[in-house]
């Protein structure tokens, strides 16, 4: 064995300083029957980060349900979910974090982000339809949260738009929380036949393992014990732990990779994202039941000297590492080169169940997989909780406190002008969502909608979470985020399938924060069993705390609904004049958790809305029904900001057709709490007259709400005497207002 093996020395500052503790080392030294040496050590490290094993949320994970009818790929079972739409067809989605890489480096954190959720899709053999993004910033008042802004979103456009994938939707959310530790979330779907979907193994001793795509370098070096950590003034030395990404090799990359599947050259496929060739080999082989020998000197690097720690734990972008039918070689070495990209031989499969790395002919590292991996040896913890206090203590809320003698017109617009429920063109008017030409519909609506081509169905896809809510009461939040996104798929026509999810908390190891996390999860899995929402899979990321605070805990949901006919699909906005508005659902008197609060009077405060989860199930069939007899011109769900920002947004948020509306309210309830509260469960939806009777006497016969409340038409929006608003003025506050924000870029 090479010197390097046996007589490297490992301190105790050097465990510490790879993020293990006392107890882990000890198990690795068990494990291996000796002391491990450096590379080994750094080995176990980035495999045991939380980025990888989720070794203190997996217990938790695993109440979620996790199957369903249509899935082809159970959670955690492959890079990303599956599931059968029909025709032969599967759809594959996962979202992921990109969080601290993009605090400390928001362009390239963001598009490396972007990359590596593409890659997780059509490393399953799927071709890439949309990407979609949750992002999460503080005050836009702040200038070096408008630097992070700028970044993130040109990365994530120009990764996107250069790849040549439309992003299509997504959320902005502003708030303190999020200040020091932004969160930027990374959603990809892709489709494949139901009979092409490659799996991430290694198995079948002797068959050969290629490295393909680009070179290994010495960037990201360590980056998933990076995302494992806490931010700190420290973190900005640690920008080598951001990777650096090339779309146009990853679309060169995505072409091989599909051909290759295709030509049934290849036993399994995976990318190498956090921790590199470590983990690609080890989770291929693990899952395989197998064995891997590699031949480090083989790897092609873009540096001379690299150590073997360096290039197994290196995290350059846009590589592969595949398991190849043995006698193929030749033939997936001919694709790779047509496409211009490297295709190398860099090791086989064995039957000894052994990650074994060699440099020049020297064994330099040799562990076993299986104890390397999620499911496999990898540690499970079962953290502390602690409910905090804050909570009860915020939940009280008194609405004689706030005072009604407002001009409700200017609350209006002093809210549609806030950061949180303003257009946010500016952003995604820096993504190609048109690009392809299968988007029906694209980000201003409640779902974008991708038509399917050579059928008559389209996708609908949203990613949704109000991390105040979770913040207020982290299982009620989680249940809203996940009835919300389904809400949002049947109001776009579609019937919503399954979810991936990605759940940003803080410190697991502070049972207050770990008390967020296991509540959220709760309530994710209630909402999802109720709604018939599958999880399938996603991504945890724990750490997101700067040194002043925690973000809110914000599991964010990505839902994926199926529209059975492009005749189906359905927009928020309101269409023609005399068209007949209804409200589905009921007003409550409640003002918790809202914006209106938040704005009007600076308060994060009152226990949020909680959904009634077996009636959001009743109501969202029977809008699906009645949007599918093709009576139903618009639906919006009112969510953030309430009931007068909901109707605002259908009155403008098609900017070729804004269109007015007339409304009368019956409900005898206080009026701040009728325009701006949050209730859940309540929906917009418009018909011709001809349709108003019909519509009126299913929902009756169904025992759900419904009111006539108003009339389409006009050029003003108009609520009871409450409300008098010029669409012209709402149209340029809405339309605006991030721009104003945003024009303050320090150059």
């Amino acid at each position: 064995m090479a010197d390097e093996f046996k007589q490297s020395e490992v301190t105790p500052e050097l465990v510490l300083s790879h993020g293990l503790n006392d107890e882990e080392y000890a198990r690795i030294r068990q494990i291996l029957g000796r002391e491990p040496n450096f590379t080994e050590l750094g080995i176990y490290s980035v495999m045991w980060s939380e980025h990888c094993s989720y070794k203190n949320s997996i217990a938790l994970l695993k109440t979620l349900p996790r199957e369903g009818d249509n899935l082809l790929a159970k959670a955690g079972e492959e890079n990303a979910g599956a599931v059968d739409i029909g025709d032969g067809l599967a759809v594959v989605f996962k979202i992921e974090s990109h969080n601290h890489p993009s605090a400390i480096e928001p362009y390239q954190g963001a598009a490396t982000g972007v990359g590596g959720i593409l890659r997780d899709i059509f490393t399953m053999g799927a071709r890439p339809i949309a990407s979609l993004n949750s992002l999460r910033f503080g005050s836009p008042e702040n200038p070096r949260v408008r630097y992070l802004v700028d970044g993130v979103v040109r990365g994530i456009g120009d990764y996107g738009n250069s790849f040549g994938v439309p992003t299509v939707a997504g959320e902005v959310f502003f708030d303190e929380a999020y200040t020091g530790n932004p969160l930027v979330n990374a959603m990809a779907v892709g489709l494949v036949k139901t009979d092409g979907l490659v799996s991430a193994v290694a198995k079948g001793e002797g068959n050969p393992l290629m490295i393909v795509g680009s070179k290994t370098g010495r960037d990201g070096i360590h980056g998933a014990t990076f995302a494992s950590e806490e931010l700190s003034a420290a973190s900005e030395a640690k920008r080598p732990s951001v990777q650096i990404g090339d779309p146009f090799t990853e679309k060169l990359l995505l072409e091989a990779t599909l051909e290759i599947i295709e030509k049934g050259l290849i036993v399994g496929i995976q990318d190498m994202g956090a921790a590199g060739i470590t983990c690609s080999s080890s989770e291929m082989s693990a899952k395989g039941k197998s064995g891997v020998e590699l031949h480090l000197d083989k790897v092609p690097v873009r540096e001379n000297g690299m150590t073997p720690y360096e290039i197994l734990l290196s995290e350059s972008q846009e590589r592969m590492l595949v398991c190849v039918k043995k006698g193929k070689e030749n033939a997936v070495r001919e694709v790779f080169d047509k496409w211009g990209l490297d295709s190398t031989i860099i090791g086989h499969v064995t039957a000894d169940g052994l990650m074994t790395c060699k440099l020049n002919g020297q064994i330099v590292s040799q562990v076993p997989s299986e104890t390397l991996v999620l499911g496999g040896g990898a540690p499970v913890y079962h953290r502390e909780t602690k409910k905090p206090q804050y909570i009860d203590e915020l939940a009280k809320i008194n609405l004689n406190d706030y005072p009604l003698d407002k001009n409700w017109n200017e609350v209006l617009f002093t809210l549609i002008g806030s950061p949180n429920l303003c257009h946010k063109g500016w952003v995604f008017e820096q993504y190609d969502s048109m690009v392809r030409t299968n988007t029906a519909v694209g980000p201003g609506s409640d779902a974008a909608v991708l038509r399917i081509r050579k059928t008559d169905k389209a996708l609908a896809m949203v990613t949704d979470c109000n991390g105040r809510h979770c913040y207020l009461n982290p299982r009620v939040g989680a249940m809203n985020a996940v009835a919300e996104a389904a809400r949002n798929i049947v109001c776009s026509g579609g019937q919503p399938l399954a979810i991936t999810n990605c759940l940003n908390f803080g410190n697991p190891y502070k049972p207050e924060i770990y008390y967020g996390f296991a509540e959220a999860v709760a309530g994710m899995g209630e909402a999802c069993r109720i709604l018939g929402t599958p999880v399938t899979g996603g991504n945890v990321s724990f750490y997101n705390e700067d040194p002043k605070r925690a973000v809110f805990p914000t599991p964010t949901i990505g839902m994926v609904g199926l529209v059975e006919s492009t005749r189906h699909i359905t927009t928020q906005w309101f269409k023609d004049e005399g068209d007949v508005i209804f409200l589905l659902g009921e007003n409550r008197e409640e003002l918790g958790a809202s914006e209106y609060l938040q704005i009007i009077f600076h308060q994060l405060k009152g226990a949020p809305p909680a959904a009634d989860l077996k009636f959001e199930k009743k109501l969202q069939d029977a809008l699906l029904e009645t949007i599918r007899k093709g009576i139903i011109k618009s639906a919006h769900d009112i969510s953030d900001g309430g009931l007068a920002i909901a109707l605002a947004e259908c009155c403008i948020s098609n900017n070729d057709n804004q269109i007015g509306a007339t409304l009368k309210l019956d409900d005898k309830i206080r009026t701040d709490c009728l325009l701006f509260g949050e209730a859940p469960s309540r929906i917009i939806i418009t018909c011709s007259p001809e349709f108003s009777d019909d519509i009126e006497n299913y929902f009756n016969k169904n025992r759900l709400p419904i009111a006539k409340i108003g009339e389409v038409g006009g050029i003003r929006l108009k609520i009871n005497d409450y409300l008098d608003a010029p669409l012209e003025k709402l149209s340029d506050t809405y339309y605006n207002s991030m721009n104003r924000f945003m024009e303050r870029i320090e150059k």
